[in-house]
């Protein structure tokens, strides 16, 4: 029907057409299906997207991936699915969707496999652990399914990665991944080598009997208490590619050194640094700064980034390309990288070495004294580096105490530096960008690997520096491509989800805390907030709820801005060495600007959705990785104190137990409800609470406690901690409240059995993320 409005609005479908269309889909859609499918254009795309806002607001629709919506908890009548485990009483069979992403959507719902009448767990015909079976399901009670085969489809072996243990009978194989069900038995001859306690990769093999489901090992990855090992678990777990095709290597040892040549502008004379951490491994940005010589610009400052322009190097469609977008980023180790391009790249020709000459793509940039980008372009140029800084010494430069080599550059260089830095940084806090600065824990180890200490990495000025400049190269370059009408590949930011922002309210309501009443919040409301506990002892819990509220950052072709640096457009474009989304960015802003024929072509362009979802999941994985890594270490650190006793505070409540931070290492760890006392524990989420029925004892989120340490589990990954000394005596809840207590508990508990995340009842990372995107702070908002 042709519209008589000029923005299409009279158009739009009914909440209720948009509820069944996406109930009738067979898979997740997005606004972009449910546009094509009603005709959407124009305008009416914003109404649109306000109206799947309120279905997901009111629980008509939850999230279902990056810009992805669902009927909630439902799967399709007909499904292919794999079976996981065999209950050993029942014989029944439970199942999981072959195609689900965990980290998107959460665990799966439960699918029991029936079996058909006369079939019985030993014969061939029934269901067996690792088949893939096409099933059709009907829903149950408790948002379980059934599931009735209608063929099998293969059997398939699985690979798991886990420690071997020696047992009196036999060999089995503990899985690393805490949502497992179930251990393997591993015969003799299929340890391949391997020995007690190592961890190593091992394939499932069929099987139709009772009892454990058997493996063998394929692959051993050393002794279960060293950090190579442990790194290398984490790489295989998460199926992170960490060897370059040869032809990939060829071509990146092929490239030739830079040289002055048509289209590239000398910007040798410029005096750009590097300033990276002191364990940063490749160096991809440079910085320049100094005062706007034009009079009708008082206190404005002309700033350059300079950037390795990767897009030289690696062309569309090379081996190399190939093998930069699979891998996505890079993902960093305590004790090495895996990069995203091959050593010849990342590490040489394309890492802005000082005193070496390098193509680059530079932002060239005018402020003026309130921090507005007046004006911004892009050149590719040929650049050398004058000094590869670090923060510590810079920081300490700026306080006064400049070593022998930055001596020389305060004038030109630092001094300048830190005046544009103080600009950006006031008209920052203006903007009201979200201020959460949660700290970081660095690993140290010696030459062996051994972990010798856990450390806070400080953050300086020189930190912030460094993350405005790049924050303003970002938007300079998401500005020039949007102004173009040019495809960019941006990174988006959403307003956080009105569940998560209720349960932040209900519990700082129970701190004596205020909070906006608001549906659409923004940055300023989180700020006001985090300034009230500044300095007290709730500081470090509310910064971390506040920062489990938020949403995901991903990358999309389609700019709704980004909610925590509060700018409306923003894009990657200071990392194409270890972020393959910078690439894109640099291509596109190379055809746009004409600067080269190596610029994004029109394929590439078309497929920036499906790519912007694959690279937000690589780097989900980067990040689930990381964070393994260092839980782990953490555990090897302080096997050998179990038994000693640690201050911690109680980071978060479940109707099991309490998870505990420790102060001394910021390692965070279990306390099971059952060692809190002899009566019965009350979850109250409004308050983030364990309540005793009896006694009335409180244990809240925040609260200060001391625990001993029972268990460190290196297979796992996880701490085992009992009750010292914590929590507060209260007035026991009346019947009545704890009659509403306990159903509010089971509604809970169903909730996070349908939606908790990477096994861990629902809580998010505990390190911050700072907003540009560096290694040698957090790095990926």
């Amino acid at each position: 029907m042709t519209s008589s409005s000029d923005d299409g609005t009279d158009r739009l479908p009914t909440r209720e057409q948009i509820l069944a269309f996406i109930a009738e889909s067979d898979r997740p859609v997005g606004k972009r299906e449910i546009a094509r499918a009603f005709n959407i254009t124009g305008g009416a795309r914003i109404a649109l997207k306000r109206i799947l806002r309120e279905l997901k607001e009111d629980g008509s629709l939850k999230r279902a991936g990056p810009r992805r919506v669902a009927e909630p908890g439902v799967l399709p009548s007909v499904l292919v699915v794999d079976v996981v485990s065999i209950d050993d009483e029942t014989g029944e069979a439970e199942a999981r969707p072959a195609v689900w992403d965990d980290d998107e959507r959460g665990p799966p719902p439960p699918i029991v496999v029936l079996r058909e009448g006369g079939l019985r767990p030993r014969d061939e015909a029934a269901p067996g652990f690792g088949d893939r079976l096409l099933v059709r399901l009907h829903r149950g009670d408790a948002d379980a399914y059934e599931a009735r085969v209608i063929r099998r489809l293969e059997t398939r072996s699985r690979r798991v990665t886990g420690a071997i243990r020696s047992i009196d009978y036999g060999w089995r194989l503990i899985p690393a991944d805490r949502r497992a069900k179930t251990d393997y038995s591993i015969e003799e001859a299929d340890l391949g080598g391997a020995e007690d306690g190592e961890f190593v990769v091992a394939e499932t093999l069929p099987g139709r009997r009772l009892g454990l489901p058997r493996a063998r090992v394929v692959k051993r990855l050393g002794q279960e208490q060293t950090a190579p090992a442990i790194i290398d678990l984490a790489i295989e777990a998460h199926g992170i590619p960490d060897h370059f095709p040869a032809a990939a290597v060829r071509e990146a040892e092929a490239a030739t050194a830079p040289k002055l040549s048509a289209g590239r502008e000398d910007l040798r004379s410029i005096p750009f640094v590097t300033i990276d951490g002191e364990d940063a491994r490749d160096f991809d940005d440079a910085v320049h700064a100094e005062p706007d010589p034009d009079p009708t610009n008082p206190d404005g400052h002309i700033i350059r980034v300079a950037i390795a322009d990767v897009a030289h190097y690696v062309t569309a469609g090379s081996a190399l390309d190939r093998s930069a977008e699979e891998r996505g980023n890079s993902v960093y180790f305590p004790d090495r990288v895996v990069p995203m391009l091959p050593e010849a790249l990342s590490n040489g020709l394309c890492s802005l070495r000082p005193h070496e000459d390098r193509y680059c793509l530079a932002a060239m940039m005018r402020i003026d004294g309130q921090g507005t980008l007046l004006e911004h372009c892009f050149v590719r140029g040929l650049m050398r580096s004058a000094a590869r800084l670090t923060y510590n010494r810079v920081q300490a430069a700026h306080e006064g105490r400049p070593d022998a080599e930055i001596e020389p550059l305060m004038a030109p260089v630092i001094r300048p530096l830190y005046a544009a830095f103080q600009v950006l940084d006031a008209a920052r806090r203006r903007r009201g960008a979200l201020e959460i600065d949660m700290p970081e824990r660095r690993v140290v180890m010696d030459e062996t690997g051994r972990v010798t200490d856990i450390r806070t990495r400080q953050r300086f000025d020189a930190h912030k520096l460094i993350e405005e400049f790049m924050i303003l190269a970002n938007v300079a370059a998401a500005d020039t491509l949007l102004r173009r009408n040019r495809p960019c590949l941006f990174r988006v930011h959403d307003q956080p989800p009105a569940d998560k922002v209720s349960v932040l309210r209900d519990y700082v309501k129970s701190l004596g805390l205020s909070f906006t009443n608001s549906v659409h919040v923004d940055p300023r409301d989180f700020n006001r907030l985090l300034k009230a506990v500044a300095n007290t002892p709730l500081e470090h819990q509310v910064n971390t709820t506040v920062l489990r509220s938020q949403s995901q950052a991903t990358y999309s072709p389609d700019n709704i801005g980004h909610f925590g640096l509060s700018l409306e457009r923003y894009a990657h474009f200071t990392s194409p060495i270890r972020r393959y989304a910078d690439l894109i960015v640099h291509r596109s802003l190379i055809k746009a600007l004409n600067l080269g024929s190596d610029g994004l072509d029109g394929a590439a362009a078309d497929g920036l959705h499906a790519l912007g979802e694959h690279l937000s999941i690589t780097e989900r994985r980067a990040d689930l990785a990381e964070r393994e890594v260092t839980n782990r270490l953490l555990v090897v650190f302080l096997a050998d104190r179990v038994g000693a006793t640690f201050g911690g505070r109680i980071t978060g409540i479940h109707g099991v137990g309490l998870f505990i931070e420790l102060d001394e290492t910021g390692a965070d760890g279990f306390v099971p409800i059952s060692t809190l006392g002899r009566e019965f524990f009350i979850l109250d989420p409004s308050e983030q609470a364990l309540i005793g029925e009896r006694s009335g004892m409180r244990f809240t989120l925040g609260d200060r406690v001391e625990v001993r340490l029972r268990e460190a589990d290196i297979v796992a990954g996880g701490l085992l901690f009992e009750l010292i000394e914590g929590g507060r005596a209260g007035k026991p809840p009346t019947p009545g409240q704890v009659k509403r207590l306990k159903a509010i508990a089971r509604e809970v508990a169903a909730e996070r059995a349908r939606n908790r995340r990477d096994g861990g009842g629902g809580r998010g990372p505990k390190t911050g993320r700072n907003q540009n995107g560096r290694h040698g702070g957090s790095r990926r908002r």
